[in-house]
């Protein structure tokens, strides 16, 4: 059983979320919160699987909150409930640590297979919807920092292995898995365990954290 806990400051969106994930037998909400710093607490008590978490909220909002469980609650994930598909939020509450993001326009469906896909460690976030995400940001991110660079790579990516770093460069550009192992000649099994290696690398929780990553330190500039 997927245990959640849902943070909206709207009672009414918090029953309309509850009702359908518990049509789901695989699904239970077990608590609800109506901010950030209430989320924090909850999850600290409760321990749920998923957090499916408002971005704008009084207070603390989503974005510090996921940042808080995602620190103190590695096991956690927090999928983040946003009203555009492209907007700062979103990204930032990404770089923060969520799992992915889900349009509050999304159908009941999506929502459960959201939920599942993020328990089973995976992200919900499309790869072209990343690729947007970042065109837009990627700009503002901070300079890799060039000067540590002796050998051409940025630290964090040392460990890396020359395919690893290439896997990850698509997966940066918003390449799908198929999509790499098309570019790069390989199947596409081959492109799920590389990708499951440098995540274990890098101790990332998932993809998106991973092509984040990749801008931040200025691979995609080198």
């Amino acid at each position: 059983m997927t245990t959640v806990l849902l943070v909206d400051d709207q009672a009414l969106v918090r029953m309309g979320l509850r009702l359908v994930i518990e049509s789901e037998p695989d699904l239970e909400v077990v608590g609800e919160a109506a901010d950030g710093a209430v989320a924090v607490a909850q999850v600290a008590g409760l321990v749920p699987d998923v957090v499916v978490m408002d971005v704008r909220m009084p207070g603390v909002d989503g974005i510090e909150a996921t940042r808080q469980i995602v620190t103190a609650h590695p096991g956690a994930r927090v999928l983040v409930l946003t009203t555009f598909d492209v907007d700062e939020y979103a990204f930032a509450a990404l770089r923060a640590g969520a799992s992915g993001f889900l349009l509050k326009s999304a159908r009941p469906e999506e929502l459960v297979d959201a939920i599942r896909t993020v328990t089973s460690g995976n992200s919900v976030v499309a790869p072209r919807v990343l690729r947007r995400v970042l065109d837009l940001f990627a700009p503002h991110l901070p300079a890799g920092s060039a000067p540590e660079r002796t050998d051409g790579l940025p630290p964090a990516l040392r460990t890396l292995t020359p395919r690893e770093l290439e896997v990850l460069r698509c997966a940066a550009e918003g390449l799908s898995n198929a999509e790499i192992a098309e570019r790069l000649t390989l199947s596409t099994a081959t492109v799920k365990t590389h990708v499951a290696n440098l995540l274990a690398k890098l101790g990332l929780r998932d993809r998106v954290q991973a092509v984040i990553l990749a801008h931040e330190s200025g691979l995609m500039r080198s």
